[in-house]
């Protein structure tokens, strides 16, 4: 079987009660259950939380949620990957262990059905134990400057003060959206940035992390934007 596991915990500090927060029309969350359900890709799409109300709303959209997350890994220190693994296992326990897994994220607005299917499509044909999605970064690394406590200026780099941008290596990050994998990959490793990955590569205009309020006005701008132009 194949499961999709929304993480969603209550206590985000920096956007208070940001998993059900409305975001242009809905709950943040249900923007997420609504694109794994499209995707057709998953047998069951589970909500991992420990919030009462993250819950019901996860419910009312379409998910399940067959359990509450152990106070333990709903902490501001709990990492995804331990969160993944306890649904892996309590799915196991029900007696349908899932072979393959998808951590999306419940603050991903932009993500799509067809993008969760690419990502299933490329781990599949990949190999390996992970794909997730990626986008490149605007601007080139390598040219990357520091600020010291006077607000003066050091490139990381400057070896590469002169090189022209289109001479440089592309660099990319993760996009924070989602990432498909093994369920024996899941339940062994700690780190997802290996060669054992592969990468789902995402347009820049369609990834916004959303850490603070104006990553948040910032995201709605953007979505409002890509809704007006189809």
């Amino acid at each position: 079987m194949k499961l999709a596991v929304i993480p969603a915990r209550g206590g985000s500090k920096r956007i208070p009660r940001k998993n059900v927060r409305p975001f242009c029309g809905q709950p943040m969350i249900v923007w997420s259950i609504a694109a794994a359900r499209e995707s057709g890709c998953f047998d069951r799409v589970i909500v991992s939380t420990d919030d009462a109300e993250i819950a019901q709303v996860a419910r009312e959209a379409g998910a399940e949620v067959p359990f509450i997350r152990p106070a333990e890994l709903s902490d501001d220190h709990a990492g995804t990957i331990p969160v993944v693994r306890h649904a892996t296992e309590w799915q196991a326990a029900q007696g349908e262990a899932p072979e393959l897994v998808c951590c999306l994220y419940a603050t991903a607005p932009f993500v799509r059905g067809v993008d969760l299917q690419r990502g299933l499509d490329t781990l599949q044909r990949s190999g390996g134990d992970f794909a997730f999605s990626v986008t490149k970064y605007p601007f080139p690394i390598q040219r990357a400057i520091r600020l010291d406590a006077a607000g003066r200026v050091a490139m990381f780099n400057p070896e590469h003060f002169k090189t022209r941008s289109q001479d440089l290596e592309e660099a990319f990050h993760d996009a924070g959206q989602f990432y498909w994998g093994k369920t024996s990959a899941w339940c062994a490793t700690d780190t997802l940035f290996g060669p054992a990955s592969a990468a789902v590569l995402l347009e820049p205009h369609r990834v916004q992390d959303i850490d603070t309020p104006d990553d948040w006005v910032r995201a709605e701008w953007l979505f409002k934007a890509l809704q007006a132009h189809g």
